[in-house]
């Protein structure tokens, strides 16, 4: 019987700073970050650990060909790319870095949100087109707004955070905690979110019971016009619905980071047509996904990653035969 330290493939691309991290903790790694998905149902068997970003998806074909694997690093807040039901029978840990990105995530929202209610990025384009419409972009403060947060875990929390300091009055809801008001939001339910806020955001992961949450109902529910943002997955907002309530005046604006589709070359034809309004109109802005992802983020979710491992001991040697 021999000692070897764990072994992990890199599945995906990195910044470098995690290198000399697993190195120091004691970890042996392969990295290859454009590797296909062939090459790694291939070549994974002998690894006892994965990590992965945002193109990997880990479902059950892929574990049966990993019999050895004992952990998976997610370098990023969601874990919808995962079985996690396949993953818990066969035992293995799963790590995220939740906290590695929720700083520049409540930046972001926050951002999005006060050019959405100020009209910063049409009265730009005027400007920048000779049209000097003070009027016609007159906008909002935050501190007028009441904010109704879906989901107050890490990014909900950071958004909390930096709302607060505008005044704002912000609820929160989360299916998953109880007693969780805190100095910077008040726990809500749905039904008073629905009834009393002027801003709809979105801090929760996508599973099989948030897919498609906001939709025609949702929005019809909401007792006020409202602005709609969403930092975290595409698929939780049906977006045709969204259309429907701008142009209806039910929804105020929308500031989308993420979308249904975001292969915008590969739209169906009903994507490319949601997709064109949307664009279109000075009542939204868009952002490719990138809520949570700076300089800062990119180094400190390698950290956080790298301390749970070491927290959970799996850096530890391993007996070999």
């Amino acid at each position: 019987m021999s000692e070897t330290q764990p072994s992990i493939l890199i599945a995906d691309e990195m910044h470098p700073s995690l290198f000399p991290m697993l190195t120091e903790a004691g970890f042996r790694f392969d990295y290859q970050p454009t590797i296909s998905r062939a090459q790694l149902l291939d070549q994974l068997a002998p690894f006892d650990g994965l990590i992965i970003r945002s193109k990997t998806t880990v479902d059950e074909a892929m574990l049966q060909q990993a019999p050895n694997l004992r952990f998976i690093g997610r370098a990023g807040a969601g874990l919808d790319l995962l079985d996690l039901d396949a993953v818990a029978q066969r035992g293995i840990a799963v790590f995220h870095a939740g906290t590695g990105n929720r700083d520049a995530v409540g930046e972001q929202a926050v951002g999005m949100l006060l050019a959405l209610v100020t009209n910063l990025v049409r009265a730009d384009a005027e400007v920048r087109q000779g049209v000097w419409d003070r009027e016609g972009n007159r906008g909002y403060e935050l501190g007028s707004l009441t904010v109704g947060l879906i989901g107050y875990g890490n990014n909900g929390q950071a958004t909390a955070r930096r709302l607060s300091g505008f005044g704002c009055r912000v609820l929160c809801y989360d299916k998953y905690r109880t007693d969780y008001s805190d100095a910077y939001a008040t726990e809500a339910s749905v039904e008073t979110i629905v009834a009393q806020a002027d801003v709809l955001s979105l801090h929760i992961p996508l599973t099989g019971e948030t897919r498609m949450l906001i939709n025609d109902d949702w929005i019809e529910r909401m007792a006020k016009p409202f602005y709609l943002m969403n930092v975290a997955r595409g698929e939780i907002v049906e977006l045709a619905a969204v259309v429907r309530g701008l142009e209806s005046g039910k929804v105020r604006g929308a500031a989308l980071d993420v979308l249904e589709n975001e292969k915008l070359g590969k739209l169906t034809p009903d994507q490319q047509t949601t997709f064109d309004y949307l664009r279109g109109s000075d009542r939204v802005i868009l952002t490719p996904h990138i809520a949570g992802w700076t300089h800062e983020s990119y180094v400190r979710i390698n950290r956080v990653l790298v301390d749970q491992f070491v927290q959970a001991g799996i850096n530890t040697p391993l007996s070999r035969a």
